[in-house]
């Protein structure tokens, strides 16, 4: 991260620019990877994520290892978060667990799906409700 506050804009154009393209890539995987296995099963989305935690995990381990901050809010939250926010998660998920907080990580997954899952049912209800 830039702890500099005066360098939060060039994170935030950071951010933005990496967001936009890696939302172009989960797009073109996921079209992709549909076209190649068929629409029968999300594989695309199974893809996206599955790629996007290795790269993740991946960037987590180089820039820990040395002084890349100026390009982490661009590939971590930019490009990786614009790309599947399941490699956020993971990587959340992992740092709890290698800090020894086992029991905060598995409240953390199930909470996290069971809250997702409540939010969407609840957002189609009210969506129908409104426009259906």
């Amino acid at each position: 991260m830039i702890d500099d506050e005066s360098n939060i804009p060039q994170m935030l154009l950071q951010i933005a620019a990496g967001g936009a393209l890696g939302a172009l890539g989960r797009y073109l995987t996921s079209m992709l990877v549909t076209r190649i296995v068929g629409a029968t099963f999300p594989f695309g989305t199974l893809m996206v994520n599955s790629v996007g935690c290795l790269a993740m995990g991946f960037a987590f381990a180089w820039f820990a290892g040395g002084d890349y901050s100026r390009a982490a809010p661009f590939v971590t939250m930019g490009f990786l978060g614009g790309y599947t926010t399941m490699s956020a998660f993971a990587l959340e998920t992992w740092m709890l667990m290698e800090g020894g907080k086992t029991g905060e990580a598995f409240i953390y997954v199930t909470a996290t799906l069971v809250l997702s899952l409540a939010a969407l049912a609840t957002g189609i209800v009210l969506g129908r409700w409104a426009w259906g």
